[in-house]
């Protein structure tokens, strides 16, 4: 592949364009399947006495020029997050149990999820 001198800083404007088109859809694909799957453990993990609160997370993509972002969060009962999640006080003095669920789920996925990023980034997309 000859390049001619005149041509080089386009060649090498369209080579990062594609470059940073294939690092941005490896990223926005790879934030989406790790939400997808904190949903799914959310879900499997978080207390079911009555089913409705489970049945109330959701998944939102939130995204913009430069923004990938995903939220996993509960819909109808968001109140309710973090009461469950953490425990509270009680009305005649002591505290409820905490259920644990979003952490755990954040803990097995999230947390390697910036390890990933840097892979796609160094790899030039998935």
């Amino acid at each position: 592949m000859n390049i001619s001198i005149g041509n080089l800083a386009n060649e090498i404007v369209s080579a990062m364009k594609e470059y940073t088109e294939d690092v941005s859809n490896g990223i926005a694909e790879e934030v989406n399947e790790t939400a997808e799957k904190i949903l799914a453990e959310v879900e499997i993990t978080a207390p079911k006495k009555h089913g409705n609160y489970v049945k109330g997370f959701k998944k939102s993509n939130i995204t913009a020029p430069h923004i990938n972002r995903a939220v996993v969060w509960n819909k109808k009962y968001y109140r309710l997050v973090h009461l469950l999640e953490f425990g509270h006080a009680k009305r005649g003095g002591g505290r409820t149990r905490a259920f644990p669920h979003m952490a755990k789920a954040y803990e097995k996925y999230g947390v390697t999820l910036t390890d990933r990023l840097k892979q796609i980034i160094r790899s030039g997309g998935r």
